[in-house]
């Protein structure tokens, strides 16, 4: 069952508004400190937290990032003019810094979109003006499997029939699927596969790097400020890494050596054990056989 829709939606959001700005769009792209005071009021109305991002071991300047994109017409159309290569640019960010346009382009609609909305446009209230494209993949008592092109992003998801109509809580009964959804199973390699099967549960755990310590620490840190940004985390923390001076990362090395002392006496230990209990395990075959040789010699000598 495929069937195409189009749905499209231009409004603004009901029962929300944006703060009001506190300055005029111009005085903001004049006035650096003016606009790192508007960004953090504004996003403490929002009740939304931000750090700067750092690229390439340096923070970005993002009163710079917001002087650019706004001169060129704003997000979307810097996005759809495909100009975030030219903006980074302007940064003059190092030969070895990858993806410098993809981060630029995350960290403004994160940071600066919203903000951008009400400084330069002057909106009151998140303008939704979107069409979507999609089939139905299948159907059920309560509504629909959908998968829609939205721009460039493809979704999957769930149209239903709320109970009340007009009631923004509602409890929906069971449904039962008259088409069913069954999602593409996950293939694994063989060699990973092996690896799990073969795997003896009793071998100690391997050591970890200090750049592993500090990675596990700082993942904590942003999933706590940043939980749907988890994609970017990577990135984030390897930024922070190349920050550390000589001093900072020998803190962190420190626990890699720990580590890996704690790790080599382990499998020492671990090594003893299997070679003993390998010699329990051969011991009565040895005695076996030595029996049986005994026994066919002397069964020669009598004969």
């Amino acid at each position: 069952m495929s069937s195409t829709a189009i749905i499209t939606a231009e409004n603004e959001a009901e029962g929300w508004r944006y703060p009001p700005p506190l300055a005029a769009h111009d005085d903001v792209v004049g006035d650096p400190t003016l606009f790192w005071d508007t960004l953090r009021n504004f996003h403490f109305e929002l009740g939304t937290k931000y750090m700067v991002p750092v690229i390439g071991g340096k923070e970005l300047n993002l009163h710079v990032l917001y002087v650019e994109v706004t001169k060129r017409g704003g997000y979307d159309k810097v996005v759809s003019e495909k100009k975030w290569r030219e903006i980074s640019s302007v940064f003059m960010f190092s030969p070895t810094t990858t993806s410098a346009s993809y981060a630029l382009r995350k960290h403004y609609f994160s940071l600066l979109y919203h903000y951008e909305q009400v400084y330069f446009f002057k909106l009151q209230a998140p303008f939704i003006a979107s069409t979507a494209i999609g089939t139905i993949d299948g159907k059920f008592d309560c509504g629909y499997l959908v998968s829609v092109n939205v721009g460039s992003e493809s979704l999957n998801g769930v149209l239903y029939y709320p109970d009340h109509p007009g009631s923004s809580v509602s409890i929906s009964p069971p449904c039962t699927a008259i088409v069913p959804y069954h999602p593409k199973p996950r293939h694994h390699s063989g060699r990973r596969n092996r690896r799990r099967r073969g795997g003896d549960p009793n071998r100690p755990k391997p050591n970890r790097s200090g750049y592993n310590f500090f990675f596990a620490e700082k993942h904590s840190e942003l999933k706590s400020l940043y939980p749907d940004r988890e994609r970017e985390f990577t990135k984030m923390i390897g930024e922070s890494w190349s920050s550390l001076n000589q001093e900072e990362r020998m803190v962190y090395q420190s626990y890699g050596l720990k580590d890996k002392e704690r790790y080599q006496r382990e499998m020492k230990e671990y090594r003893e054990r299997v070679t003993i209990q390998q010699q329990k395990e051969t011991q009565p075959a040895c005695y076996y056989a030595q029996v049986a040789a005994a026994a066919a010699m002397q069964r020669t000598q009598t004969t």
